[in-house]
Order: structure tokens, then sequence, then C-alpha cells
């Protein structure tokens, strides 16, 4: 049983070039609405967001909680959308869900693969960084095989052989590595992971929640 079984959970997605909202009952229920653009996310979330209520026929008062992609991902799409949930929870009352963006994709991920599959998901962080961890898809979910990292791309190439598996934006100079470009969670993944493991997440101080940046945001200027 999910703590969400009677309501269900708003889920968002910024972290990425995903700009995606969905309302989520269960696996087997729930609606979506997806916007692929980049610098669109403090346009249009809240857009996309009235629009997958409207398609239930919900209002915040129908939902249980709103969970939020929190990262590590692009600096200004976390901000944008953890300030867009804090200011809907702020008004209807709700809960926050701070769900790990690389996490939720890793459990979207395993829903394809047989257990015992190891993989790794990479998104560049700039030209010479890159996101990185490594998993195992298990019986009911996924476990960490390496922590997330911040890694220098060489480093990180170093450890992939012909027989790795890669999701993410990172392209790596082996072409003998088998790739995919699922980089980023949809926000039915989101809320999906907040179903099943978010129950011990559950917040209302809003204040203290803050988007997992794992690299420190550095303003450059210029001489």
């Amino acid at each position: 049983m999910s703590f969400a079984d009677k309501k269900p959970i708003l889920a968002i997605e910024t972290s990425g070039e995903l700009c995606s909202a969905a309302v989520y009952f269960d696996q087997y229920k729930f609606a979506e609405v997806n916007l692929r653009l980049k610098h669109v996310h403090s346009e249009k979330i809240i857009d996309i967001i009235d629009e997958v209520l409207k398609q239930v026929q919900l209002q915040f008062s129908d939902l249980s909680s709103i969970a939020i992609s929190s990262g590590p991902g692009s600096f200004t799409g976390l901000r944008i959308g953890m300030s867009a949930v804090k200011g809907l929870a702020l008004g209807s009352g709700l809960p926050l869900i701070a769900v790990p963006t690389f996490e939720a994709l890793a459990y979207q991920i395993c829903t394809y693969l047989p257990v015992g599959t190891e993989f790794f998901i990479a998104n560049k962080v700039n030209l010479e960084e890159v996101y990185n961890a490594k998993f195992r898809k298990i019986l009911d979910g996924y476990e960490f095989i390496d922590k997330l990292s911040v890694t220098w791309n060489e480093e990180f190439e170093n450890r992939l052989n012909d027989k790795s598996l890669l999701f993410g934006n990172f392209i790596p100079g082996n072409t003998a590595v088998s790739t995919c470009s699922v980089a980023w969670p949809s926000a039915s993944s989101v809320a999906r992971w907040a179903y099943k493991f978010g129950k011990d997440s559950l917040t209302y101080d809003y204040d203290f929640l803050e988007p997992f940046y794992l690299k420190n945001f550095v303003i450059k200027e210029h001489k």
C-alpha cells in the first residue's frame, strides 16, 4: 500500500531539457504533459501544470502531495522547478517530496531491464565534467554500485568498456559502449519514485528544501 493510495501525486520535472508535469494515481493510471524545448521552463511550467490538472479534472485539494525532481541537473531548471513547487505548496498546503533525479531515472530504466543488469547514468555538467552513477537492477527496483559523483570526462570514460550500458547525454569517445540518450526522467517517473519511496521524504518545511546541485554553482567574471 502507498501513502498516496487515496489521492494522486502532482509531479514536476525541470532538471534538464524536458519541462514536464504529471498527475499520478498509480502505475496504471496517470496523466502527463511534456514540452521539450530549451529555455522555456520559466514561461511554461505553470501552464503545463494547469493543463495536466484540467486533463484529469482535479484541483490541488484533490492531491496528496507535490513531487519535484531535485537534481543534480541544470542549475537554472532546478531553481525554476523548486521555486514553482514551493509557491504551489504554500498556496495549497500540500507537502513536498524532493525526488533524486538520477534515482528517478534509474527506477524508470529498471522497468525495462532484467534483474542483475548493471548500467551507468551520465549527464554532462560542462565540457569537461560529467555527473555519473552506476546502478544494478534488483527485484524491487535498483541499487547503487557507484554513488553519484562529478568526474572529469576522461576519468569517467576509463571506467567504461565494451560491455558497459550507458544512459544519459554524455557521449563517450569509446564507440563500443552501448549508449542510450534517455537523459532525464519524465514527471510520471518522478511521481512513480515518490509513490514507491517518498513517504519518508514528505515535508512541510518549504524554506529548507533546496535543489541538490552536487557541484557548486560558480559565477565567472569577465576581466
